[in-house]
């Protein structure tokens, strides 16, 4: 299978260039970068996908075993990275995809240099002595709703996702995301998302990462990001004056600006 063609895979940016290798969170696709990506690809080798059941990917190659959890994802991450021979890559995550990033770099150590994490959250249900934002019984109202009526459910939560109401084409943008995905792709990668606890794999990042958060956010509040620097040796933690999960579309400048300060000075 020809994985850049399964995973909609596009480039741009200088040849020889630095890689960044952008991966959208739950919901999205690569099209959520396009308010950066041009700004990163003066400097970068820019590599942007979708994941299986994604965007513009090969949706006959998706199965629900394989994007049951966290690591099939992952694999879609170090297929394309394999696919495409690259190396030192500074991998950029965006919400579940931080972590994903995280379970990629431990399955090919040699292939990565650094982590960029937007918005990160290792586990979204709060428990003793951590903080993640939801209750056990929030997630599975969230979850049950979902189930029951997918476009109802991404009209009333994007907007909340997004932040911004006084930005209200934001929300709009991502309920429209939202409601392009396979509500029985969107189901499962829901289920993967936001039951997955990863808390244990920060241990393992050994590459310079980036937590990069916003001083307001509904889905990873700033405790998780706080907990996310703490846990993972040398990171650097910045908080963005944004609102929102999805900075690189609510504060883009702002966004492109900390991945460039950050990826920039490593080498």
């Amino acid at each position: 299978m020809d994985i850049s063609s399964r995973n909609n895979v596009t480039v741009s940016g200088p040849e020889g260039g630095p890689v960044l290798l952008l991966a959208h969170g739950f919901g999205c696709d690569q099209n959520m970068w396009r308010l950066v990506a041009p700004v990163l690809a003066e400097s970068f080798r820019v590599v942007q996908f979708d994941y299986v059941g994604s965007g513009r990917s090969d949706l006959t190659a998706w199965s629900e075993e394989r994007y049951g959890a966290l690591e099939g994802y992952a694999r879609d991450v170090v297929e394309i990275v394999e696919a495409l021979d690259l190396r030192e890559v500074r991998f950029v995550g965006h919400s579940v995809s931080a972590m994903i990033g995280v379970l990629a770099a431990a399955a090919a150590p040699d292939r990565f240099a650094s982590l960029i994490m937007i918005g990160p959250s290792p586990c979204y249900i709060d428990g003793p002595g951590y903080r993640g934002g939801f209750s056990a019984e929030d997630i599975d109202e969230l979850l049950e709703s979902l189930e029951a009526n997918y476009l109802g459910w991404s009209a009333a939560m994007a907007p909340v996702i997004m932040g911004n109401p006084d930005r209200p084409e934001l929300g709009e943008e991502l309920t429209n995301s939202f409601c392009a995905t396979d509500p029985a792709v969107a189901r499962v990668f829901a289920r993967t998302t936001f039951l997955s606890d990863t808390r244990g794999d920060l241990g393992t990042v050994s590459v310079p990462t980036l937590v990069l958060e916003c001083s307001q956010d509904a889905i990873a509040p700033r405790e998780v990001g706080a907990y996310v620097h703490a846990a993972i040796p040398g990171s650097r933690l910045v908080t963005l004056e944004a609102t929102g999960h999805c900075p690189q579309l609510s504060a883009p400048e702002a966004t492109a600006a900390a991945i460039v300060d950050f990826a920039g000075n490593r080498s």
